[in-house]
């Protein structure tokens, strides 16, 4: 599982758009986002890097 700090998220609605970005890319990734902790954890098979510009279309920053 890789985990990535990213920012701007503060409700259910920043995580679930960061979830269903994820998703849309890879519908079997299993994420688990940490709002108090701006954490977002993915497993599976994307890289890095498809990770980042998934969050980041979605308007957050990720560190």
């Amino acid at each position: 599982m890789r985990s990535f700090q990213v920012t701007g998220m503060t409700c259910a609605h920043c995580e679930r758009a960061v979830t269903q970005a994820i998703k849309a890319r890879e519908s079997g990734a299993v994420v688990q986002v940490d709002l108090e902790r701006g954490i977002v954890e993915v497993e599976g098979e994307l890289s890095e890097q498809a990770i980042r510009e998934a969050i980041e279309e979605e308007g957050y920053k990720v560190a």
